[in-house]
């Protein structure tokens, strides 16, 4: 059992910055002790090199707090006002079109303004009921009465929907009818009953309450709302009228709600296709009553008229005007600030933790990252941190999840904070994961506990970088610490300061402003270690308006859990297409000299060195190396380890690139990548194709930069062999003393 967790406002701060951190209780302590500490290195496991942390002692926020269990109020949809237009509202007509994906279960709201359980609440709503029938809900805070469809609803067509009352006569009517009618359909008829009671539709008790589309509202406390009763699927063009439609409007309601017999009592008419980047669902009513969008719901998704001659929103905006809603869906927690902490001027750069410590075992580490001043180095080489890959993997649940995991993995090993996970999936999913509904996760958000992102974890992401910093602190080397999600906003700049940029161990996740920002940095003479695999893979976008929120869709090709539907690899954030960066003309290699090729999660290999590395532009890398054979240990049975890079020149690695070693014996665990072949076939895997390999490449720049990749992620857990002395310490030190150099390469264009 997870006994206290916690997360941060920020992940990245600089001196004189303010960091803010919420904590949770899970079972019930009344206290709690809080450090900050500095991680070097995470892996406790017997055969690591060992769990280190240096406690910053004098920090002001070190002490003891009072505890409290936390809720999360996860779920998307869109909540609007209160709004005096709403309180006019005494016959009504509800109207929208929807493609549910889970119905059947519990009762879900398609809009209206509720508020309260489903069946003790007050106000109306349209629904789902849980045998996956419409209904009307009314209810008067003390009874409700529902107006049920007959017919059930299929998941995944598009349904149009209207619920009408007429408060004078209690009549009430709804109406549901398949978008493209199919062979075998039931009569869809409308169904019309009269209502005993008055509900709450205005009046003072309701007048706080928020119409919400997806979802209603019950009270949250302090005067705040929570979702409740959340709808799963797309919805599009959700209409309020404050009268009593026929449903033989419908079409025209949904269609041209500003003109035609219902304009005149139209309330508000949400376009889900404006303002698409935003977080905002536009109003184009005569009230404008604009709505939130809650916990970020999926945007960019196709509508019911879709035509598939657009397959990117910024084409044809009208065709994608429905909205993705799950009730899984989370940005921020929202927990309540249990202490704050201002990082001191003089702090050293690095990667710390507040460490949380309830009862006898409770423990958690929130980490967070100490960047230099802005505009200032403290060092000469910097460690970029690859968060926006640490919140693609962000909560996890992939490798217990797939079916096919145990294949690749081995035996699956459960560690507390996954059997946590398990029963606690509104601490929200990662971009690995699939939503209730079989859907992919297309955000990942840092504002929640993360409970991979720690030490005392995996060796991944976070907790396999932490051997980098550990082999940082182990030759003496100062450094700073970066990160992305800064890259991101503040571009080549945050990097233009450093002799020599090192990535972590798996930067998989690129965003455009990252990657043109790297590759400036290498065009004005940049030095750039590439100490992992799998690298520089997957185009992303981080959200404007909201911090911390990352965004991707999978396309048609690369190795993924899911796939986006038909017409939406598009990113609502830019419009950009998601997918591989090599789909989009920047193949790693074109950076760094190799791109993904295999991964496999039995055992790491060696590299053999080849004629390349016995070139004199080499000689500085294998000073003082003299085995042919590098890197047959390291806690992955090899430094060549879980995903592999290779060279490809037709795709990009520079034709003076130096392949200086590359990885064997492999075993058919490993497979080429299904984005490397056309088509699948025997001998693709470790032991039969010599594709399956980690490559080791060196290759300068222009203006005197120069660029060195392992291809692999596992390269870090070799550093710490034999107390650092070893082949590929001696290989990454005297690769780094070389870049840290004032002495510029030469060019090597056209040399060879």
């Amino acid at each position: 059992m997870i006994e206290i967790l916690g997360y941060a406002d920020r992940l990245a701060v600089r001196p004189g910055m303010t960091i803010a951190f919420k904590v949770s209780c899970e079972t019930g302590a009344a206290r709690y002790r809080a450090d900050i500490v500095r991680l070097r290195c995470g892996d406790d496991r017997p055969d690591g090199p060992g769990f280190r942390e240096e406690p910053v002692a004098d920090a002001a926020a070190n002490g003891d707090y009072p505890g409290r269990r936390q809720a999360i109020d996860c779920g998307s949809y869109v909540r609007v006002g209160p709004a005096a237009a709403f309180d006019a509202v005494d016959s009504f007509t509800l109207s929208a079109l929807i493609w549910p994906t889970l119905p059947g279960l519990d009762e879900a709201t398609v809009m209206g303004r509720w508020s309260g359980p489903a069946e003790t609440g007050f106000g109306y709503a349209l629904a789902i009921d849980g045998a996956s029938r419409p209904c009307l809900r009314l209810g008067d805070g003390v009874r409700v009465w529902r107006l049920v469809h007959p017919v059930a609803l299929a998941a995944r067509r598009w349904y149009r929907l209207l619920a009408s009352f007429d408060s004078a006569t209690g009549a009430a009517s709804l109406h549901c009818e398949p978008v493209t009618p199919q062979w075998g359909d039931p009569v869809f008829r409308p169904t019309a009953g009269r209502c005993p009671l008055r509900p709450l539709s205005s009046g003072p008790r309701i007048a706080d309450v928020p119409v919400a589309v997806a979802a209603h509202v019950v009270e949250g406390g302090q005067g705040t709302w929570r979702g409740a009763g959340h709808f799963n699927g797309k919805i599009e063009a959700p209409r309020l009228h404050a009268q009593a439609l026929p449903a033989e409007q419908i079409g025209q309601i949904l269609s041209t709600p500003l003109t035609g017999p219902s304009a005149a009592s139209l309330v508000a008419a949400w376009d889900f296709s404006r303002d698409i980047p935003g977080t905002k669902a536009r109003d184009i009513g005569p009230n404008g009553l604009d709505g939130d969008c809650i916990n970020l719901p999926t945007r960019a998704m196709t509508g019911h008229a879709w035509t598939a001659e657009a397959m990117n929103w910024t084409n044809r905006p009208h065709e994608y005007a429905a909205i993705h809603f799950h009730e899984d869906d989370l940005y921020d927690c929202a927990w309540e600030t249990d202490f704050r902490w201002t990082i001191p001027p003089d702090l050293k750069s690095g990667i710390y933790a507040a460490r949380l410590r309830c009862g006898n075992q409770g423990e958690d580490h929130v980490p967070f990252f100490v960047l230099p001043p802005r505009g200032h180095a403290r060092a000469p080489v910097a460690f970029l941190a690859s968060t926006a890959t640490y919140l693609a993997y962000a909560n996890s649940h992939d490798h217990y999840e797939d079916p096919v995991a145990e294949r690749c993995h081995g035996l699956t090993v459960l560690a507390p904070a996954d059997l946590f996970l398990m029963q606690r999936r509104d601490l929200g999913l990662s971009a690995y994961d699939h939503h209730r509904d079989g859907s992919g996760s297309c955000w990942s958000s840092r504002l929640r506990p993360i409970l991979n992102l720690r030490p005392k974890r995996a060796l991944w992401s976070l907790n396999a970088d932490l051997h980098l910093t550990d082999w940082l602190e182990a030759i003496g080397q100062e450094y700073d610490v970066i990160d992305d999600e800064t890259l991101h906003r503040e571009g080549v700049s945050l990097l233009e300061r450093y002799a020599c940029v090192m990535t972590g161990t798996h930067p998989e996740y690129y965003s455009t402003a990252m990657l043109t920002a790297m590759a400036a940095y290498l065009e004005r003479g940049g030095r750039l270690m590439y100490l992992g695999g799998n690298g520089f893979y997957w185009r992303v976008a981080w959200h404007d308006e909201l911090p911390g929120a990352m965004e991707i869709r999978r396309g048609e090709a690369g190795t993924r859990m899911w796939t986006s539907e038909p017409g939406e690899t598009g990113l609502a954030t830019t419009g950009e297409p998601s997918g591989m960066w090599r789909h989009s003309g920047f193949a790693p290699q074109r950076l760094v000299g190799v791109g993904f090729i295999s991964e496999g999660f039995d055992s790491g290999s060696y590299y053999r060195r080849l004629p390349d590395s016995y070139d004199p532009r080499a000689g500085f890398i294998f000073a003082g190396v003299d085995e042919e054979i590098l890197g047959d240990f390291g806690v992955f049975g090899g430094a060549a380890a879980l995903e592999l890079d290779i060279v490809n020149p037709k795709v990009g690695t520079p034709p003076h690139a130096l392949l200086l070693a590359s990885s064997e014996g492999h075993s058919n665990v490993y497979v080429i990548a299904q984005a490397e072949t056309g088509a699948n076939h025997p001998g693709m895997d470790g032991i039969e194709s010599p594709l399956v390999r980690a490559d080791m490449v060196f290759f300068e720049t222009l203006k005197g930069g120069a660029v060195f990749s392992t291809g692999s992620i596992g390269w870090a857990g070799s550093l710490a062999h034999d107390n650092y002395r070893n082949n590929i310490s001696r290989i990454t030190e005297n690769v780094l003393r070389r870049f840290i150099s004032p002495e510029p390469f030469p060019s090597s264009a056209g040399t060879r």
